[in-house]
């Protein structure tokens, strides 16, 4: 049975005419004696009887029509909690980032929200494939994803809100002969040994896209996801690699310097990807905010 048809039926019994209800529904009669026949096909039993020129509930009717209120009742109070559990900042919100995402965003995203009042964040860390994330919104209520331009937009079924286009640089150790440039053409690390990450991760993604201004495949010797390792082995001198201008950039110490590209654009699009329900929770939008504040601050 359906709200509409039930709503028709108490309409019915309370206002005594099928032009009553018509007019208070603002629908024509024809409309509401569709409703009445279809629900009086599901129910099984008369639902209505002709009282002289107007139309009436037979016992079963009214005994449905007192089950429409009860209804209508349990939807106004259910449109009642929604709404106050949409409007509640305070309810908790779940937060998936990539590795260096979180190293770079969880920490002062959580003070900032402490120092404001805000809604408790539980955070969880999901490094998976550029296909994975939008999944991941089954189970999070905000997942920072990352792709490189080139690849497919996210699918139309989540909502995008979009943080930074990161470039990433060329990693070199201290002492190598493009560590004091300003920068570096694609030509200047064509015979490169590379550290790349694995496939279908961005990062390997970006080094395709390195090889393919070099118009040669690049000499892969490494395939690291976690850059805290890549940098450690390009401290080495082992080999090079692209590593993130500014969620994790090398600290001083590590032995590696980051260097751009003169004649290249080659980063990461990093954006926050929710269910299109999720955006409509007030403790949501008030996270979603505040990362978009910490990340402009890089």
């Amino acid at each position: 049975m359906e709200l509409r048809q039930l709503a028709v039926l108490r309409e019915l019994g309370e206002r005594g005419s099928v032009a009553a209800v018509a007019r208070a529904l603002h629908v024509s009669s024809s409309a509401v004696s569709q409703q009445l026949t279809a629900l009086q096909r599901r129910a099984g039993v008369p639902l209505t009887e002709k009282r002289g020129r107007v139309l009436g509930l037979t016992p079963a009717g009214v005994a449905l029509a007192g089950a429409a209120a009860e209804v209508s009742t349990a939807m106004a109070r259910a449109d009642e909690a929604v709404a106050r559990f949409q409007n509640d900042a305070g309810l908790p919100v779940t937060v998936s980032a990539f590795h260096s995402a979180g190293l770079a965003w969880f920490a002062p995203l959580l003070n900032r929200l402490q120092e404001r009042g805000g809604p408790t964040v539980v955070c969880g860390d999901e490094d998976v494939p550029r296909e994975r994330f939008a999944g991941l919104v089954a189970d999070y209520d905000m997942v920072i994803a990352h792709r490189v331009p080139h690849d497919p937009h996210w699918p139309n079924t989540v909502a995008v809100t979009p943080l930074l286009f990161e470039p990433l640089d060329v990693a070199v150790p201290v002492g190598h002969p493009l560590a004091d440039r300003a920068s570096v053409t694609v030509d200047d690390i064509r015979q490169e040994p590379w550290i790349t990450g694995h496939v279908g991760f961005p990062l390997a993604e970006a080094v395709n896209v390195v090889a393919a201004a070099a118009g040669q495949p690049l000499r892969i010797l490494h395939r690291i996801n976690e850059f805290f390792v890549a940098t450690s082995v390009v401290a080495t001198g082992a080999a090079i690699a692209l590593l993130p201008r500014y969620t994790m950039a090398p600290r001083e110490g590590d032995g590696v310097v980051l260097v751009p590209f003169r004649d290249l654009r080659v980063g990461r699009q990093i954006d926050v990807l929710s269910r299109p329900e999720a955006l409509a929770r007030a403790s949501v939008r008030q996270v979603l905010a505040e990362l978009v504040v910490v990340a402009e601050r890089r």
